[in-house]
């Protein structure tokens, strides 16, 4: 019995595993990033989250408020990691410029003749024949071996600390309204353009398609110096809530009545005659027959507008302040880099947080989502 192999079956199985690797990695690799050591972060790959780490760390001593004198000898003792961390020391310095001069155990002289060691679970002792003067202590390099460290400590901090959790609340105020008034507009609105005749109809879709080609960024300036015109004539802030949630209506209504008016034109038309001869109306046919038939193609575009302004940055930016109360997601993981780049070991964890409500979306609506996108390239 002969076993046929269909080459461009396997070829195609490759290419679709080797899509979700790709898809699937990075994801994967922002998760373990978010619950590790910020900094087992800034030196190290999350491919190396689960074997020992070598890091170059920096230290002080105690004080001279914390020397005991001991047979003639001052000496200070202490941990470096107070016990806590789990590292071992390999090697270490006494100057910036060797920090690996001496090994672990080794006794290093200082300048002043006194004498400090290391040891490998972080113990120190430093002594002098003098009574120690200075109030600070001593810095110490050393290099040590880290293990694992998982930590909550970036979500508390990103969280809390941050503010962040309360950016996540004013993207979910900012995002669904922006996402179900436009929705809503658009399906009577596309029903109109499918399925009613009235006098330029396609000059209006003409007009709908030619506007999904004009920049986004043209139109920033020129509604927000409208929208200031009308909150001084009303005596009302234009960076709000209600202001942010038109500006993504407007921007989102051009694509969402396109997507839906070819997905609704794709419905049989036996369907809406018939109706139509039991005497429905047209309210009566898009609330009873084309709603129902079209869930896929909400669900759909459902999920694009929602991921487009959930990522959104420019018009959170444009169009709300900056204050706690306002500021979106985005624009927070903006401010969380700095102007310099510091703190990028927490934009992990703040970048997983961002991606927790799309990834609950998309997963919720997917089986609607394909069905959604073709229907409406195949007639009947």
């Amino acid at each position: 019995m002969k076993i046929k192999i269909n080459l461009s079956s396997i070829l195609a199985q490759l290419l679709l595993l080797l899509f979700v690797i790709v898809w699937i990695a990075p994801t994967f690799g922002l998760f373990i990033s978010s619950f590790r050591d910020k900094d087992q972060l800034a030196i190290s790959g999350w491919w190396t989250s689960l074997i020992t780490t070598e890091i170059n760390e920096i230290y002080r001593t105690k004080g001279k408020n914390e020397q005991i004198k001991e047979d003639g000898i001052y000496i200070i003792k202490g941990n470096l990691f107070n016990n806590k961390d789990g590292k071992k020391v390999i090697n270490f310095g006494i100057t910036s410029k060797n920090i690996n001069e001496f090994s672990v155990g080794t006794k290093a002289k200082l300048k002043d003749n006194s004498y400090i060691t290391v040891y490998e679970n972080g113990n120190y002792e430093w002594a002098s024949e003098n009574e120690f003067k200075k109030k600070k202590g001593r810095r110490i390099f050393v290099t040590v071996l880290s293990p694992p460290n998982f930590t909550l400590d970036n979500y508390k901090e990103v969280l809390f600390k941050e503010g962040l959790g309360q950016a996540f609340l004013n993207t979910i105020a900012v995002a669904l309204p922006s996402t179900i008034i436009p929705l809503i507009i658009c399906s009577f609105f596309s029903y109109a353009l499918a399925w009613m005749k009235f006098f330029g109809r396609d000059i209006l879709l003409a007009a709908i398609i030619a506007s999904l080609v004009v920049p986004l960024q043209m139109s920033l300036i020129p509604i927000l110096t409208i929208y200031n015109d009308l909150g001084a004539l009303f005596g009302v802030a234009a960076k709000s809530f209600p202001g942010i949630w038109m500006a993504h209506t407007g921007f989102g209504l051009a694509s969402t009545t396109f997507l839906l008016w070819n997905f609704l034109k794709s419905l049989p038309n036996e369907m809406m005659e018939a109706a139509k001869v039991d005497g429905a109306t047209h309210y009566d046919v898009f609330m009873k027959i084309v709603l129902p038939l079209s869930i896929p193609a909400f669900a759909s575009i459902f999920i694009l507008q929602f991921l487009w302004v959930w990522n959104d940055l420019l018009v959170g930016l444009v169009f709300l302040d900056k204050h706690p109360s306002e500021i979106i997601l985005t624009a927070k993981l903006k401010e969380l880099l700095g102007s310099r780049g510091e703190n990028w070991e927490i934009l992990t964890t703040g970048a997983f947080i961002s991606m927790t409500v799309p990834l609950f979306i998309f997963f919720s609506l997917q089986r609607y989502f394909i069905r959604g996108l073709i229907a409406g390239s195949v007639k009947g």
